[in-house]
């Protein structure tokens, strides 16, 4: 029982040393943290006021470096203002010394101006005594002269009157003939400057004569296809078009030949179609032939009606335009001829503008002077009717070229003075008028 209770009492003990001893390590610990928190909130504090103390050096360098820009700019714009100000005072100054000389030249301008008046009225007083005395003079020589040649003052001018108006006619004989001389000598030259300048206001393209046509082939057996077994396709194709198909040694080439250009065109157009369709027989032939010659027949008014618009001529026959058209295909002396018909229509109207002519009428026959190179036997009866209505229309509206009024009156002028001087003079040769053109 006693080992029992000394167990219990050393037990006890133990619990009540650890437990003291426990609270003890407690409260050194709890003393510890807190000098722990308490060094660190000085060292916050520490570090806090170091930081401030670095940011209030900081702004008062920059506060004092802001202090200095603005006192600088300050100055600088003071500166600037003072040298503006010292410059526009300057120019005050100048400008007022300029106004100042201004005013005295004006001032010495209009000194100079009334002495010029003074002298002035001073020269005109005297012009006019002197002319007093002139005319003072004057009545008294006419009076000596009435007394000396016993003839009054009318019969004295009729005199001189007649004597200047013989004087007068004999130097417009000579002013006539020497015109009329000049005119004769100058008008080739004339002639041939209204010629020159004509054609330098308008010049025209030019192209190479041809009377074959060549037409490339993608491959060497499509000269076989052309002509056909035993020669049917080509002797179809020359039928059809009325050209000749020369096939030689050339590689990858028909040569089509023939005069009539509209015939060679369509027979080329209708090759080509026929090569890039592929199929060549005689029917096929015909069929495309006849295609591209109504094509060719639109083609040709088209040209025909464009040369029209280029020329500026007036609306005419729709036979005619046809046949005019057809000289696109046609090539004479290196040049297209209906290019060259075009080209001479305006030449001709820039002739008859220099001229004082119909311009209408002359660039109609500059235009259609080349139109029987396109008419063959087929057309010629089409040509004479389309003719005959053309040159009724153009009878009945009178359009027939004549002088304009200003050369025929220049004309009829320069005719009455030589027949006055030629009447007038009996020695100088009387010169004959021109006769004025209907």
């Amino acid at each position: 029982m006693s080992l029992l209770e000394n167990r219990v009492v050393l037990g006890s003990v133990c619990f009540l040393g650890g437990s003291a001893i426990g609270y003890w390590l407690w409260r050194w610990k709890e003393r510890n943290l807190r000098a722990a928190f308490t060094l660190k909130e000085q060292s916050a504090l520490e570090d806090a006021r170091r930081q401030a103390e670095v940011i209030g050096r900081e702004a008062r360098v920059q506060a004092n470096e802001e202090a200095i820009k603005i006192r600088h700019t300050a100055e600088n714009a003071c500166s600037t203002r003072q040298q503006e100000l010292t410059d526009t005072e300057k120019r005050l100054v100048e400008r007022e010394s300029l106004i100042n000389r201004q005013l005295q030249s004006i001032v010495e301008e209009e000194r100079r101006l009334r002495e010029q008046q003074d002298a002035c009225q001073r020269k005109s007083d005297g012009l006019e005594h002197d002319r007093q005395e002139l005319a003072a003079a004057g009545r008294r020589r006419r009076e000596e002269l009435q007394a000396i040649c016993k003839l009054n003052e009318t019969e004295a001018r009729a005199q001189l009157l007649k004597e200047v108006e013989m004087e007068s006619l004999q130097d417009a004989s000579q002013l006539t003939r020497r015109i009329l001389e000049e005119a004769r000598t100058r008008a080739e030259e004339k002639a041939r400057h209204i010629i020159s300048l004509a054609i330098q206001r308008y010049a025209g393209e030019h192209t190479y004569e041809i009377s074959s046509a060549t037409i490339a082939l993608p491959g060497e057996d499509l000269k076989g296809r052309i002509i056909g077994r035993e020669g049917r396709n080509i002797r179809a194709f020359e039928a059809a078009t009325g050209v000749t198909v020369l096939i030689d040694d050339t590689p990858n080439a028909v040569v089509l030949s023939g005069f009539d250009p509209v015939r060679r065109e369509i027979a080329r157009e209708s090759m080509q179609r026929l090569i890039l369709d592929g199929r060549i027989h005689p029917t096929r032939i015909e069929e495309v032939v006849t295609k591209v010659s109504q094509e060719m027949n639109e083609t040709i008014v088209r040209y025909g009606e464009e040369a029209m618009l280029k020329a500026g001529a007036a609306p005419i026959h729709p036979e005619i335009i046809k046949t005019l058209g057809r000289l696109h295909f046609r090539h004479s002396f290196s040049q297209n001829v209906l290019d060259h018909c075009v080209e001479v229509a305006h030449l001709t109207g820039l002739l008859a503008a220099e001229l004082g002519l119909d311009t209408g009428t002359a660039k109609r026959c500059g235009l259609l002077h080349d139109i029987g190179k396109a008419i063959t036997t087929k057309s010629k009866a089409r040509m004479r009717s389309s003719a005959r209505t053309s040159c009724a229309a153009m009878v009945s509206r009178r359009k027939w070229s004549t002088p304009s009024p200003r050369i025929m009156t220049r004309r009829r002028i320069t005719a009455r003075l030589a027949s006055s001087s030629a009447r007038r003079t009996p020695s100088a040769p009387r010169a004959p008028a021109r006769a004025r053109k209907p």
